[in-house]
């Protein structure tokens, strides 16, 4: 069966600085995957490389089958791939229903095919917001909101762009206990409406609960790549991540 995503030979450098260096990694369709390692690893060059915020030097990476090194970042997005960010991006003068109306506009109505209306638009935005607890204030401003609301209007940002692979980097930072565990059931409940999870986090704790296979980046190398149980016992990992 072939993969949703396809890394293949994946090498990325910045001057002298191997950032990443021959990594191979599949993901299958409907997969719950951990992307973890320590500051500096890699993890958030592989991704932006894999979204095409970066250009990879080395290597090719396939999405659906198709290969994505041509590709801009919105040609990457419109093809089903979405990423939240570690420190949310909102666009602060706009509410949050028109937060999610732009990738709506900009990456669902512009794949082709039958486009929403603007009365379907208005409807998914408010069926977003309440996905993720946020209908009330749908038509307040970003600066409103708590820490973890700006944390699920990310991830509904995402959402809005109707991904088959959603990449949540870091949406646990700096939240609490209660916090992460809402995070948590959240991604759960978009991955059993059919998306396909990477989750990059330190956390882990969160990582062991989400996670069917563990991925470690260390010096831009891939070292442990299995079962969340297995890997966490491996010894290279212990050594370099989690410590003696």
């Amino acid at each position: 069966m072939t993969a949703l995503l396809e890394i293949a030979g994946l090498g990325k450098r910045f001057g002298g600085f191997t950032a990443l260096q021959d990594i191979d990694l599949e993901v299958q369709e409907g997969e719950r995957l951990g992307l973890i390692g320590p500051n500096g690893s890699g993890k958030s060059t592989l991704v932006n490389c894999i979204c095409g915020t970066l250009r990879h030097d080395m290597g090719q990476v396939r999405f659906g089958g198709k290969a994505l090194d041509r590709l801009t970042a919105h040609e990457r997005t419109r093809s089903g791939l979405a990423r939240s960010f570690q420190l949310p991006r909102p666009f602060t003068t706009l509410s949050l229903a028109e937060n999610l109306r732009i990738p709506i506009l900009y990456a669902v109505n512009a794949r082709g095919g039958q486009a929403l209306t603007g009365t379907e638009i208005e409807a998914r935005c408010l069926d977003l917001l309440a996905e993720v607890g946020l209908a009330e204030k749908a038509d307040r401003l970003p600066r409103d909101l708590t820490q973890i609301e700006m944390r699920k209007l990310e991830l509904a940002r995402a959402m809005a762009a109707q991904p088959k692979l959603l990449f949540a980097d870091e949406v646990m930072a700096g939240l609490s206990h209660t916090e992460v565990d809402e995070i948590i059931a959240l991604l759960f409940r978009l991955n059993r409406q059919g998306v396909t999870v990477i989750m990059i986090e330190h956390i882990m704790r969160a990582v062991m609960e989400l996670s069917q296979r563990l991925v470690v980046l260390v010096a831009g190398r891939k070292i442990a790549d299995g079962a969340p149980k297995d890997v966490v016992r491996n010894a290279e990992v212990v050594r370099a991540y989690l410590g003696e």
